[in-house]
């Protein structure tokens, strides 16, 4: 037996075991060069460019006739403008960003949050919904109410609305999407490995449970909570009027409920699934979260078995499938 440590989970593999990963990373090592012959670069790679129409982004350098990369990482093209996408980079928040954080300072008429980010993040009270869903200017009393609202620890979803003088960030939540997260797990995984995309809020219909990737690498995996606004989630029904409950949004004055045991299981697999992808270095996504837990339930797993060193070898080997049918596809 021989430990490996990856990505700060320290595991026991078995010779044959730490064979089977070294083949699986080779293979997954070789299907990404093939289809980003041109994209990976390293420092002082000369980038292939139109002289005429380039517009030179982050991670370049002109050159006179060249343009270098100054960073290492992947070439990406946005109609003219090209740009090198580092890797293992630390988190840069941008504008419309979905994050999720946890409150660690309830101050006047504002909350300060941590959010994996180099500075603390602020939510101004006066850019959020109240409880009672009243659009009206904030007295004095709303602020002395502040901690009915959110306290210490409290773990919450949000939306960069822009960044204050002294560089940290200002939150807004007054979309109902947005607010408290209850009875669930946060995750913290590496920020590069959760890309930035249209949708970040989804609905496990079939284990009845939520999932919110943050930008800043933070994941919510909780149980599902009924939603008002049918754009928040992927699987809702725009056809039922009568659902008024808001989306992830706990009502504080609601009486919080229990989790059923089955529910808890099924949020501990998918916490699991997301850990195993993210110790490999795997770009988390739903795509492979969900063929994950299938993974684990099709071989009849215990939620503590996701963590060993047999099922990381198998996700690592399933990987290498799932990316030779999707290059055969194309």
């Amino acid at each position: 037996m021989s430990k490996s440590k990856l990505r700060g989970i320290q595991l026991s593999f078995s010779n044959t075991q730490k064979l089977r990963l070294e083949k699986a990373l080779e293979q997954l090592e070789s299907i990404s060069s093939k289809l980003n012959s041109n994209a990976t670069v390293i420092v002082a790679d000369t980038i292939p460019v139109d002289e005429d129409a380039a517009l030179k982004g982050h991670g370049t350098l002109d050159m006179g006739r060249n343009v270098i990369a100054t960073v290492c990482g992947v070439v990406e093209r946005v109609n003219k403008l090209v740009y090198v996408r580092s890797l293992r980079a630390r988190y840069k928040p941008e504008i419309g960003d979905i994050i999720v954080g946890r409150v660690i300072e309830v101050a006047p008429k504002r909350w300060r949050l941590e959010i994996n980010f180099s500075q603390d993040a602020v939510l101004m009270l006066s850019s959020m919904n109240l409880p009672d869903g009243i659009q009206r200017r904030r007295t004095a009393i709303d602020e002395l109410n502040m901690r009915t609202i959110f306290v210490e620890n409290d773990v919450i979803c949000a939306e960069v609305r822009g960044f204050q003088n002294d560089g940290s960030l200002h939150l807004q939540a007054r979309s109902q999407k947005y607010g408290k997260l209850e009875n669930g797990k946060l995750l913290k995984i590496p920020p590069y490995l959760v890309k930035r995309r249209k949708q970040h809020f989804h609905h496990l219909d079939q284990y009845g449970v939520d999932l919110i990737f943050g930008c800043n690498g933070f994941i919510w995996v909780g149980e599902h909570v009924d939603v008002k606004d049918a754009m928040v989630e992927d699987q809702v029904n725009k056809s039922d009027p009568q659902n008024t409950d808001s989306a992830f949004l706990q009502g504080s004055s609601e009486e919080p409920t229990s989790t059923s045991l089955e529910i808890r299981r099924y949020i501990c697999r998918i916490a699991n699934a997301i850990t195993v992808f993210a110790a490999l270095g795997f770009m988390v996504n739903l795509e492979a979260v969900t063929e994950t837990v299938t993974l684990s339930l099709s071989l009849n797993l215990g939620v503590h078995e996701m963590l060993e060193a047999e099922f990381h070898v198998q996700v690592a080997e399933q990987e290498v499938e799932r990316r030779s049918k999707s290059t055969r596809r194309k």
